[in-house]
């Protein structure tokens, strides 16, 4: 057994492990002139230094503030081509509809998706990925969605798999836009032939479905994630993101992992999402980029509810390569607190993932934690344009 202990930890700043509603979101333990004892990727023992056992290999941090690793909940992170021209478009006024007949929008990208393979998707997703380790990401949920096809879904969900090797990465399958024409017969062969396809092959821990006016109904996405939960896959919704037409009510009927987005969620869903075990997951670089009204995180924290944090990562709503960003933009977006949006990006995360061992520095938990520059963890929701994250441990190993 190799054991190592960090010292010399200015700030050790932890949430309480296990997913955190309301206001337990605001309540971290710090712990000044601290040490943390790691073995075999896991924390056994945390507390001030003077108290830390005695072990025969220390690793000084130099006094600096340590936090855990971030947890990102939503990213879209294989893809390929670009929505560049979009962008350009978008910000001069020019309607979606308009840029979608003239070739671009979501389509775009599943059209560029679908044609590359695998090995493209990899090469193209390994640089966006380590942007987001690097920004202190230990753990990153990546979603499909961009095929235009089921084999291109299963390209999207290889090249995760592959990756995987290089990173910790939650792959979801995400049913994300229907096609023009025979939807019911698109619905069936999703439930009946792709889904138990992903669950045969491990391909997904999750599926995702994106219910909205332009998206799959309710009753559509009902079916998916009942077909998902047949399969032994974990459930999750995007929702609200535009229009409050009922997603946000059948993730929390269904038990989803979580409903992501919600800028469009008024007072009834807020309290639905409080009394449910629900994570909401807010994303708030698709406010930053878009220009939307931002999702109702302090309403849904003072109702009660658990908060996540992620950074949407995609190539047309939130080019945001960066999980300290999103954690920042939370708390000025949103109007969380430095605390709460640490407990949103951390052990909440984990949770809208059904991940239990990771986001607290605690003992039992796995050691992904994050070292600073700064001697306090303040900085890491303050720093905008910058990354205030010195080092990224991953299970007691400096990547």
């Amino acid at each position: 057994m190799t054991e190592t202990l960090f010292t010399n930890i200015g700030q050790l700043v932890s949430p309480k492990p296990g997913v955190q509603r309301g206001a337990a979101m605001r309540d971290l333990t710090i712990i000044h002139d601290a040490a943390m004892l790691i073995s075999d990727g896991v924390i056994r023992w945390v507390g001030p230094r003077p108290e830390a056992p005695g072990v025969l290999q220390e690793h000084d941090l130099g006094g600096v503030a340590v936090v855990p690793g971030l947890v990102d909940p939503h990213t879209h992170a294989v893809w390929a081509g670009d929505r560049l021209a979009d962008f350009e478009a978008r910000v001069q006024g020019v309607p979606y509809e308009e840029i979608l007949a003239r070739g671009g929008g979501i389509r775009s990208s599943m059209q560029a998706t679908g044609a590359a393979s695998v090995d493209e998707l990899v090469a193209l997703a390994r640089s966006r990925l380590e942007a987001l380790r690097a920004s202190g990401a230990t753990t990153i949920e990546v979603k499909s969605g961009y095929g235009l096809d089921f084999d291109a879904e299963r390209r999207m969900l290889l090249a995760i798999r592959d990756l995987q090797a290089e990173f910790s990465l939650v792959p979801t399958l995400l049913i994300h836009v229907p096609p023009t024409e025979g939807r019911a017969e698109y619905v069936h062969a999703v439930c009946h032939d792709l889904i138990p396809t992903v669950a045969s092959e491990g391909l997904a821990s999750a599926v995702d479905v994106f219910c909205e006016r332009e998206a799959f109904t309710v009753e559509e996405s009902r079916a998916v994630l009942q077909a998902a939960t047949a399969h032994g896959l974990g459930t999750k919704l995007h929702a609200d993101q535009f229009h409050a037409i009922g997603g946000m009510e059948l993730a929390c009927e269904l038990g989803a992992l979580s409903v992501d987005h919600l800028e469009a969620s008024g007072p009834a869903q807020i309290a639905a999402l409080a009394a449910s075990n629900t994570v909401a997951t807010i994303l708030p670089g698709a406010t930053l980029h878009l220009g939307l009204p931002a999702a109702p995180g302090r309403q849904l924290i003072d109702a009660g509810a658990a908060v996540a944090v992620g950074t949407d990562l995609n190539p047309g709503s939130s080019p945001v390569f960066s999980a300290q960003l999103a954690l920042a933009l939370a708390v000025r977006l949103n109007r969380l607190t430095p605390a709460e949006a640490l407990t949103a990006c951390t052990v909440n995360a984990a949770a809208a993932l059904g991940l239990k061992d990771r986001g607290a520095l605690v003992p039992g938990q796995r050691a992904d934690f994050l070292a600073l520059h700064s001697r306090d963890w303040r900085d890491l929701p303050y720093t905008l344009g910058a990354s205030p994250v010195r080092e990224v441990y991953v299970a007691g190993r400096e990547l």
